[in-house]
């Protein structure tokens, strides 16, 4: 009879939590959000020290893989890992292997080999990241996949809308313009529902999606909707991702006349956000722009803590019982 070997429950090596990833917004929940904006108002305040590194990753790896072209979203994020002293390195598709063919899935596998603890990643195809999630180890942000998601953008919006109005609950938010081709309005809409906003989306007919009501928000082509709301949230035309030979609107020029936020269509004190980057003079005329009531600059800095807020959450999954505030030498 062979050997029948015992091995005790408590000599078992300890199976490890699952990853824990930032890919959709609905994949969250309030408190979740809470959480974030409230390490990231912490964070903020270790940018105003004259030493702004913090050691709090300090031998982690954080590989940002950027297959579209980014300025803000991947400077935010490379500079929030150097703030939080992990090691980084970024990819862009051009000039890598993607460009002899490599599939997603081969050159995922490939940085997985270097152990990473977090990828960050911004890809073309909807349901990127999770690919990644799926075929690495490492905790997966999405920093934009198609016009799925792109809930980082979210989380520096509602933060920059609470530190501007402090609070959320109850406003009325404005988001005008390509609804249907955009990333930004998806993650939003569920953000600013889920912390008790209320939202109105207006742009052309052939921009806003059939049925986007279903989310709670109303829908109208009327621009004079954006009169009554606290904050108009304004949208570029996502012409990459439209089809080829589609006509969603006669002309940039008309688009601009019929829904171009202007300073005749907004009243004062009433604040303008836009996730970049502008067309001026189309979406957006550079007078409210450049108006002291637009929050754009705002949302770039808050694009920088909130991401380290995200970091930070992730590749510590929350120190427990000891104070954010503790955990990152912030008096």
């Amino acid at each position: 009879m062979p050997d029948i070997k015992l091995v005790r429950d408590d000599l078992r090596p300890p199976e490890e939590p699952p990853k824990r990833h930032f890919i959709s917004i609905q994949d969250v929940t309030r408190e979740d959000v809470e959480r974030l904006l409230a390490t990231a108002r912490t964070l903020e305040r270790a940018m105003d020290r004259e030493v702004k590194k913090l050691p709090t990753l300090k031998g982690r790896l954080v590989i940002n893989v950027f297959y579209e072209s980014s300025t803000r979203t991947s400077s935010s994020f490379e500079l929030a890992a150097k703030r939080l002293s992990a090691d980084t390195m970024s990819i862009k598709a051009a000039g890598s292997s993607v460009e002899k063919g490599e599939s997603l899935k081969d050159t995922a596998i490939t940085l997985g080999a270097y152990d990473p603890d977090l990828i960050v990643i911004r890809h073309p195809q909807i349901g990127a990241p999770a690919l990644v999630a799926r075929v690495t180890s490492a905790h997966v942000v999405n920093a934009g996949d198609g016009k799925h998601q792109h809930p980082t953008q979210a989380l520096l919006d509602l933060y920059t809308i609470n530190e501007e109005f402090g609070r959320v609950e109850g406003l009325h938010v404005a988001i005008v313009g390509d609804v249907l081709h955009s990333r930004v309005a998806r993650s939003n809409i569920q953000a600013l529902k889920l912390l008790g906003a209320h939202v109105t989306l207006v742009g052309p007919p052939a921009l806003i999606p059939r049925g986007i009501e279903a989310m709670g928000v109303e829908a109208t082509t009327d621009i004079g909707a954006i009169a009554g709301a606290d904050l108009v949230y304004v949208l570029r035309m996502q012409q990459e991702r439209m089809a080829e030979g589609a006509n969603y609107v006669p002309s940039l020029r008309e688009y601009a006349a019929r829904w171009g936020v202007t300073p005749e269509r907004i009243r004062p004190g009433q604040k303008i956000m836009h996730p970049g980057p502008m067309n001026r003079g189309v979406e957006i005329d550079p007078r409210v722009a450049d108006h002291v009531d637009a929050l754009i600059e705002t949302q770039v800095r808050a694009g920088l803590v909130t991401r380290m807020a995200v970091l930070y959450d992730l590749l510590t999954n929350g120190p427990v019982g000891v104070p954010v505030e503790a955990a990152v030498g912030v008096a």
